[in-house]
This record gives structure tokens, sequence and C-alpha cells, in this order.
């Protein structure tokens, strides 16, 4: 019998280290030495951490959820020694669906393997794509089953794989580079990090069969600090690899050499760009350049350069081990295969998931997602980040792919998605988004220097009462201008979420500006707290709770609050016993 006990960053966060402690001793003090726990990823229904999976002797699984230490006893009494398993810790049919309804590739071994144990990988046939690419195929062939697979990077640009590789291998230049970005830096965003943790080794595969195809010996990850569980497993997987002969000199014998060392970010969002990124790597501070020259033909240290991100690599060997044709046939026509992502904000089910290349907003919202939380009304999703834009109701049945979204000004960027309900104020959130370009921006080009924090400063205008009309033309003007001239991608990218709101709620921008309202009530700047008199039975509690003596009243009678004192901190509305207090816009 084998415990595994899902132990990535949201799993730890959830008390899943303690779980896996508490399995271990009691385990240890009944003289249970013959089961075995290990640790394993993320599965990605990270609303129901801490996961724990039983698999008995004959293979039968039965997957626990919230299994906080002190249920661990129960499990073992009645599962491990007496053989029935906890019926009401067992997996809900909404957590089963939301598993179900995916098709996953890039996260096929996440959940399901102890990421730290290159055995548990090879046992699911880890390393065989690379035995086929290093004893069937040439360079050549394998970059092109990769463009015939038609699999387009999935950072963002969704630029075609193959091509880059095509592109790369066909320099003169001998030495050559394969970087992968692993600097996930979107709010609301964690598909690469969970692949770092959950199955390292399908990266290092994919990284090392662009190796072959390109000519490279030498390969970078670049991966952010603040990573310091996906660090440690990359590290130990690449010490694994190199013991088993799939990473360094000669590999498996075949005379191919290639190597692969990991570069810590240091948080910078603009590093997620690529000649931002190998700037750092080179030692210099993270700062896009002009192009040309591209990446391919001057990247890291002035050489030819692939980048691709995690989760391309981690698509690689499913490629390369059963063949392009498959793999196309998943997704559409020009984007195929799938794409994982960050199911976050306002939703039911949150977690990350895998679903194929033009699967609906409706299909990853309301049925994976398990619909709106509270019964609320959908509004909208934010994705693609900062980077990417705001999709409403009117785009629930749109196909989640890089040209279906490109053509409503939205792009799947990483591929976070942050849902939003009714009570959601999009002028906030177009502030919130150019708060983090603003203070991210690296500050090397003017347009997005100077011009986001122009914006920021307008929408503060906006959502404090101090907005006017003129204010929203100000903003499409400088987010005009700021797309057409900014350096990178990610500075013509940055007022994205501005546009995209404006163009699909300027109702709401117009009422924070014409009518001095929040209809969603979430901007303090433009509300007022009121007591109603009739309510109100003079108690006196919030005049006691209120900590600047905002409230006057004597008691028994209505009271009041005096709103040159009001700091609007909801602290008066939040003591009331009678529902007196009202926050009005």
């Amino acid at each position: 019998m084998r415990i595994l006990i899902g132990q990535g960053s949201c799993g730890i966060a959830s008390g899943a280290k303690k779980t896996a402690d508490a399995f271990a001793h009691q385990l240890q003090v009944i003289g249970k030495n013959q089961v075995v726990v290990d640790k394993t990823g993320c599965i990605g229904i990270c609303y129901l951490e801490p996961i724990v999976d039983v698999y008995e002797d004959d293979g039968k699984l039965t997957r626990y959820t919230k299994v906080t230490e002190d249920k661990v006893p129960r499990i073992i009494e009645e599962h491990i020694i007496g053989g029935v398993p906890v019926e009401e810790f067992i997996i809900s049919d909404s957590g089963q669906e939301f598993l179900e309804k995916q098709t996953r590739i890039a996260l096929k071994n996440c959940g399901l393997i102890d990421p730290e144990n290159i055995d548990d990988y090879i046992n699911v046939g880890g390393y065989e794509a690379l035995k086929k690419a290093l004893t069937q195929m040439s360079p050549e062939q394998i970059c092109d089953e990769i463009s015939e697979s038609k699999l387009r990077g999935r950072g963002g640009g969704g630029f075609p794989t193959g091509r880059k590789w095509q592109q790369v291998r066909q320099q003169k230049e001998p030495v050559k580079y394969v970087v992968c970005n692993g600097d996930e830096g979107d709010p609301g965003a964690f598909m690469d990090r969970s692949i770092m943790e959950g199955d390292p080794h399908r990266m290092l595969e994919g990284m090392i069969i662009a190796g072959i195809a390109t000519g490279s010996q030498t390969g970078y990850i670049y991966v952010r600090a603040e990573y310091p569980m996906a660090v440690h497993r990359l590290k130990v997987a690449i010490e694994q690899a190199r013991e088993r002969g799939f990473l360094g000199e000669n590999i498996l014998g075949s005379g191919v050499n290639f190597d692969i060392r990991i570069n810590l970010g240091a948080g910078a969002f603009v590093c997620g760009e690529g000649s931002a990124l190998t700037a750092s790597i080179e030692g210099n501070r993270g700062m896009p350049r002009v192009k040309p020259p591209r990446t391919v033909e001057k990247g890291l240290f002035e050489k030819p350069t692939v980048l691709n991100n995690v989760e391309t690599f981690a698509n690689v060997p499913e490629i390369i081990l059963y063949g392009a044709t498959k793999f196309a046939q998943v997704g559409t026509e020009k984007s195929s295969g799938t794409k994982a992502f960050a199911l976050t904000g306002n939703v039911n089910n949150t977690g990350l998931i895998e679903v194929p290349m033009g699967t609906t907003l409706r299909q990853v919202v309301m049925d994976i997602g398990g619909g709106v939380k509270n019964g609320k009304a959908f509004k909208a999703v934010q994705i693609g980040g900062p980077s990417g834009g705001c999709l409403t109701s009117r785009h629930l049945d749109l196909p989640l792919d890089f040209d279906s979204l490109k053509s409503v000004g939205a792009m799947i960027g990483s591929g976070g998605l942050v849902v939003m309900d009714e009570d959601t104020c999009m002028v906030s959130i177009a502030r919130f988004f150019m708060n983090f370009t603003n203070n991210e921006s690296c500050g090397k080009c003017v347009p997005c220097r100077e011009g986001t924090h122009v914006m920021l400063e307008i929408l503060d205008d906006i959502v404090e009462g101090r907005g006017t009309e003129e204010s929203l033309d100000m903003l499409m003007d400088l987010a005009s201008t700021i797309s057409e001239t900014a350096l990178c991608g990610l500075g013509k990218t940055a007022p994205s979420p501005v546009m995209s709101t404006l163009s699909e709620f300027k109702d709401e921008y117009l009422a924070h500006v014409i009518d001095k309202r929040c209809p969603a009530k979430q901007c303090p700047g433009l509300a007022r707290l009121v007591i109603d008199p009739v309510r109100c039975k003079g108690c006196g509690k919030c005049i006691r709770f209120c900590p600047v003596n905002a409230i006057r009243g004597s008691l028994k009678n209505p009271h009041y609050i005096d709103e040159d004192k009001c700091i609007k901190c909801k602290v008066c509305m939040e003591s009331c016993a009678f529902d007196a207090i009202e926050y009005v816009q």
C-alpha cells in the first residue's frame, strides 16, 4: 500500500506537511512500516487541499480531500487497518468532475508521481521520448515533428515552437543555448510553478530534446527566487538526471552533450520578456533591448537561443513519443494541443486546469469551475494578467485559443484566469493592474515609465471622485500612445486592462466620473456611510466603536454620521446589531 500526499505550495499552505507527518508517525507507532508515505505535486484541485491518495496492492485508488491532521487516525484505523474507505472524506462528485472534464498533457503526471523520485517518472514513460530522439530521429526530424504538431509557445505570444527551433538550428554559430522561462510573474498565475514542483523531469526532458534538435550543449532555467520549492525540486531532478546519464556528457552513450543550469530571478516582472530575461542571466540589469536582432539570432551571450516557457517544454515529450499527428488532433486547427489555466477569483472550484485549445470560457468557468461563488452573477474574467484583457458574459461561448482571443482584443498570456462577479468594480480592477505594471516598469523607455504612471494617477482620481469625462479621453489617448511606442511587448500591452474595461464597461466609468458613484459599491472615495433613522435604536454601540468620533447622537435617539470626520472604515456598519448603517453611493 502506498499513500501519496499532495505537497505542492498550495497543499503545504493548507497543512499537507502536517498531514504527511501525522501519517508517517502514526503508521510507525502501530508498526505498519510496509505502508509507504510519499509526497507528490499539486493535482490541481487546490480548493480541496490537502489531498491524500491511497493506492492499495491491487492498484485501487481512493482519493481523500481536505485531510487535515486530525482526520488521519480515522483513515488509518478504518481504511489502512480495517480495509474500509472513509466515505465522508472521499472526493466529492464536483471534485471528481473537475478532473474528468480536463485533458491533461503538460500536467498529466502532476499529483500522480513523486517529483523527487526519477524512478516514478521513468515508470510512467519518462525519458522514452529522449531515447527516441537520440536513436531514431535526426535534429531536423525533431524540428519537423514539433512544427507538424503545430505547438505554439505557451508563454503568451503563441509563436510556432517548431519554427523557432528550426531558426536556431540553421544558425551557423556553433555555440547555441536553450533557455526555459520559469519567471511566472502574472498575478494569479501558477501553471509553471506547479509543473516545476510536480513533474520537473518532464520539463527537463523537453529541454534536452530542444538541445539535440538545435545543436545546443547548454540549457538555462530562469526561475523566480520566490519559488523555493520549485528550485529545490529542479535541483534534485537535474542531479538525478545526471546520475542516470540523461544529462551531461555523452548522454546515454550517444555522443551528445547537454547540461542544464538554474538561474534565480529577483522577482522583476519585466524579466518575463525574452531579452530582459537573457540580460538578467548574463548578470546585467533585466531590461529589454530593441529588436532586431531577435533572440533566435542573438540571444543569451549574443548567441542563437531557443527561449520557451515551462509549459511549452512540458508538451515536447508527448509530441516526440506519440507523434505530431496525435497531438494536433487535440485543440483547434491553428492552436493545437491543450492549455493550462490557473482558475482563481470568485469561482467555486479554484485550481489548476488543463483543457483543449478552443474550449469555451463557459465550459471553463461554469462547468469545470462550478460557476460563480454564492450564486452571484458572472461579470467578467481577466485573462492574460496585466498584459491581457477582460472577457464578459457576451464572450462566454468564445473559444479560448490564440486567434479567437486576439480577435476580441485579449490574449491567453501565460494562462491566468481571474473570475469576477457582479460585485466587482471594473474601474478598480483596471487600477489594480495599472498599479502593478507601473511598479514593475523597468524604466528604460519613456512611454512605459511615465505613461503608466500618469494613467495610474488618472485612475486614482476616478476611483476617489475627482475624475471627469475628459479623464476618460486622456486615458484612451495615453493607452494608444503607450501601445504604439513602448519598447517591449510588456510595455505595449500594459494599457490592455484599461482599454478592455473601458470598452466593455464604459457605463461604470461614466458613473464614476459623472454621477460620482461606484455601481459595485466598492470605491470608498465615492461612497458615504449613512444611518437609517427608522432602524436606528440609539443604542450607542456605533459611537463606542468609531475610531475617529465621527458619530453623533443621544441614547435611544437616532444617530447620524459627520461626513467630514468619517474615514469610511465600516467599523460602525459591522458593529450595528440592527443593520441601520448603510454604505450609499
